[in-house]
């Protein structure tokens, strides 16, 4: 089996290593949108398929899956996808600052024959953060490519987040315990379908 990763994210590849897969990165530029009536907690699963979607060209044989994901910060029904620039990046963390916010990570396998979905949430608490705190975090790490404008392996996650619950993988953007279930134990079963 070849595991085709829909995903410039470092992070996610070095999950996936850290599990023992060797990947190919394989990428295309896709619109990320979604249904203004969709609920928040499904959005991730979608955009991650439509991710797949967007380089299934790749898959060149039956022994080949794309898995793609995508994660959101979500707080008081409000997505906070990655920011835009500083100022976004200081109004999202001014938001979540001193509060608990859910990290929505949605995960889709495709293949030639079946598509799959999975979701997974964590909550996650901060605690206060003052605007010098903000500036320096933002200032440090550019967290620009991030949901939410942090990463949890950062300073951010190291002085300011009080507790979490949920898997710390899937805060960081894929729910390792969930993709490692379904390819060794649900994948296997779906490809010797006939």
């Amino acid at each position: 089996m070849r595991i085709l990763l829909a995903s410039k994210s470092p992070r996610r590849k070095q999950l996936l290593e850290q599990l023992g897969y060797q990947i190919k990165i394989v990428l295309q530029d896709v619109a990320e949108d979604f249904p203004a009536d969709m609920p928040i907690a499904e959005v991730p699963a979608y955009l991650a398929e439509l991710k797949a979607r967007g380089v299934a060209h790749f898959l060149e044989n039956e022994n080949d899956i794309i898995l793609a994901s995508d994660t959101i910060v979500a707080l008081d029904g409000e997505i906070y996808h990655k920011p835009k620039d500083f100022a976004d990046g200081q109004r999202i963390l001014q938001a979540l600052q001193g509060r608990s916010h859910q990290v929505i990570t949605g995960v889709c396998f495709l293949h030639q024959q079946f598509s799959k979905r999975i979701t997974d949430i964590a909550e996650v608490s901060f605690a206060p953060m003052t605007s010098k705190e903000i500036d320096f975090y933002l200032n440090t790490y550019k967290p620009y490519d991030k949901a939410g404008s942090y990463a949890i392996q950062e300073w951010i996650g190291l002085a300011k987040i009080q507790k979490f619950h949920g898997s710390y993988a899937t805060v960081m953007g894929l729910p390792t315990h969930l993709v490692y279930d379904f390819i060794e134990n649900q994948l296997p079963n779906l490809l010797a379908k006939p």
